[in-house]
């Protein structure tokens, strides 16, 4: 008997040092995926002959609110200081809405929360709540439904607010540089359709915007835009597709700035072509030369052989006439640096540029030498492309190496001084080291076109212009890498795409994406249908 107890008390023993092993957290049972309920709303949804201060939304959990200012669309859209959400930091079973200012008579306003309204535990949204009541007698009940696209990129922006503007007396095509919307929803973080709901019947202007600033007011300068020619009339049944651009910036200029002692900074928003800036009242000895800077959208006037206080221009594009005064302060000298474009591979349709810092005057061709693997000198003519870039066009051979020599003195600046040396070992690939696209285009809806290819992020790499049709568009030569295609209607035969305006009601020139993308291989010709659809 004691032999028996003591066994089953070393199996006691045991089976308690196992489970107390095993101790560690509980696992909880399953993941809570279930979103808050609305228990009831104080007012009731859809109330009418709205008039009070304070609306409160029951919850059968604890919610919080996240991301409530990217979430969160009222229309018609009131000011952020005309009403308070909570909690804002804090869990509750309610959200409260308090209204500080006093609304419209007449209208359906439509507090759409998108998907901020979550439960505290495991963050599930209550997706896309609207709260809705009416200041009249009745709730509006139309809707606008469509979808948003892009025209010249490939991917759909998110967050894009789209408005009505109500077409009565008091219209003008101005009115979405001035005033919000009479209506308003947004495509939020993932969506692609939009829909405005609680609208009243009539005529109206459909517009959609990257809102910026999220002033429900369009930024010419900041702000895509996408809009439907015509007006619309509600009710209707009609699907909307407002596909986004960037218009050209009407040209206006800033304020100068001193760049560097003898260099002045003029900044301008839009197209700088036909821009003249002329220095007023300077002697016969002072000299100037200008220079763009188009990825910082700068003139730079430079000057040498003056000294003064104070310059002043005249600044004139089109109708544009500025007058402009800059006070000259103390600042660093500029001094004549330079270098290439390339390093190291130069491929078979490169071309071959050296930068400088300060405007070039002169370019002694003699100073300059171009070598190929045997030291045989290379036949090579060179320019000044612009102020600052000297082109090199010589015979680009495969499988080659080349050695270019700028000697001290080849190259003569603005202020008179002169480069030091700069040596640089190139080398060209295989032919074999490249691919090739074909491209058979179906469809085309006109010439001439633009085909263009791109790398994976959107960046041009290769333009080709086509002015009559042709059977397929080659590209050779290509480094192998991932490339997209896109077809560009030239319209108005400029070479170039050319965007919309909203108050012309013109809209951009047709851009056409092949959706695959197009994987190019060494040593391999890609041939791919590119149908216009």
């Amino acid at each position: 008997m004691k032999y028996r107890f003591s066994v089953l008390l070393w199996v006691f023993i045991v089976l308690l040092f196992v489970q107390c092993a095993k101790r560690g957290n509980p696992t909880g049972g399953p993941e809570d995926e279930t979103p808050p309920v609305l228990l009831r709303a104080d007012p009731e949804l859809n109330t009418t002959n709205f008039n009070q201060e304070r609306i409160r939304l029951y919850f059968d959990e604890y919610v919080k609110l996240k991301k409530l200012k990217d979430q969160l669309i009222v229309s018609p859209p009131l000011d952020p200081a005309a009403y308070i959400i909570s909690p804002q930091s804090t869990a509750a079973k309610y959200v409260q809405i308090e209204l500080m200012d006093t609304l419209r008579p007449n209208t359906t306003y439509n507090f759409n929360f998108g998907q901020s309204i979550v439960d505290n535990n495991e963050g599930n949204p209550y997706p896309y709540f609207r709260y809705v009541f009416s200041t009249g007698d009745y709730v509006d009940s139309l809707q606008v439904r469509g979808r948003i696209g892009n025209v010249f990129g490939r991917e759909t922006k998110n967050f894009v607010s789209v408005m009505l503007y109500a077409v009565d007396s008091t219209y003008t095509d101005s009115i979405i540089y001035q005033q919000p919307p009479d209506y308003l929803t947004n495509t939020l973080d993932s969506l692609e359709v939009f829909e405005i709901g609680n609208v009243k019947a009539g005529r109206y202007l459909l517009i959609a915007q990257k809102d910026i600033a999220n002033n429900y007011t369009f930024d010419q300068n900041a702000d895509d835009i996408g809009f439907i020619n015509d007006f619309i009339d509600l009710p209707t049944d009609s699907l909307f597709h407002l596909d986004l651009f960037r218009e050209k910036t009407n040209f206006s200029v800033g304020r100068t700035f001193q760049a560097s002692q003898n260099r002045i900074g003029i900044g301008y928003f839009g197209d700088p072509t036909g821009l003249e800036v002329l220095p007023i009242n300077l002697p016969d000895s002072v000299q100037t030369v200008q220079s763009f800077d188009k990825e910082s959208d700068t003139l730079y006037v430079w000057y040498k052989h003056f000294s003064a206080d104070s310059l002043q221009f005249d600044i004139s594009r089109d109708r544009l006439k500025v007058q402009s005064t800059h006070k000259i302060r103390k600042a660093e000298l500029d001094s004549l640096a330079i270098s290439s474009t390339i390093k190291g591979v130069l491929h078979l349709d490169d071309t071959l540029r050296i930068m400088t810092t300060t405007p070039i005057l002169t370019i002694d061709k003699s100073r300059i030498n171009l070598r190929d693997r045997d030291s045989i000198l290379v036949p090579f003519d060179v320019s000044a492309e612009d102020p600052h870039r000297i082109l090199f066009d010589f015979d680009i051979l495969p499988n080659e190496n080349y050695q270019l020599d700028v000697f001290p003195g080849a190259i003569t600046d603005f202020f008179d001084e002169v480069n030091d040396s700069l040596q640089l070992a190139l080398r060209t690939k295989k032919p074999a080291d490249y691919g090739s696209v074909y491209l058979q285009l179906v469809g085309v809806p006109s010439y001439p076109i633009i085909v263009q290819l791109t790398d994976e992020n959107e960046n041009l790499i290769r333009s080709l212009p086509i002015a009559a049709p042709q059977r397929r568009v080659v590209f050779s030569n290509l480094q192998p890498k991932k490339y997209y295609a896109r077809l560009i209607v030239d319209e108005n035969k400029n070479g170039q795409w050319d965007t919309g305006r909203f108050l012309d009601r013109s809209a951009p020139e047709r851009v056409y994406h092949h959706e695959p993308l197009l994987d190019v291989r060494a040593n391999w010709e890609l041939q791919e249908r590119f149908i216009l659809e």
